[in-house]
């Protein structure tokens, strides 16, 4: 247990106060670096781009289920497009973060 406070006492922030004492925030310190943006970035596009799968999938079973209603297919058609340029959107901007976080 004295482990795991000495580990957060080290890892606190420090802040300034009025008097130009430093004092403690009670916030952990976070060391960011390239490799941990490019895990969070790369997994939220990985979970849009499963959802994206997702949302073509069920607007292609509303496409086959429309029964010949022109409406329906029309809806359907419009959603599986939708899904499709958020696609691309969606690695091409997997693939820009990527390119600029590793050339920094």
């Amino acid at each position: 247990m004295e482990l795991i406070s000495a580990i957060r006492t080290v890892a606190d922030a420090q802040v300034e106060c009025l008097e130009g004492v430093a004092c403690s925030t009670g916030l952990p310190s976070v060391q960011a670096s390239e490799g941990n943006l490019t895990i969070v970035m790369q997994l939220v596009f990985g979970i849009i781009g499963a959802v994206t799968i997702i949302i073509i999938i069920i607007g292609a079973l509303t496409m086959t289920t429309a029964e010949g209603d022109t409406a329906k297919i029309a809806k359907a058609r419009q959603t599986v497009v939708f899904a499709l340029v958020g696609l691309v959107i969606s690695i091409s901007a997997e693939a820009i973060v990527t390119f600029v976080v590793k050339n920094l």
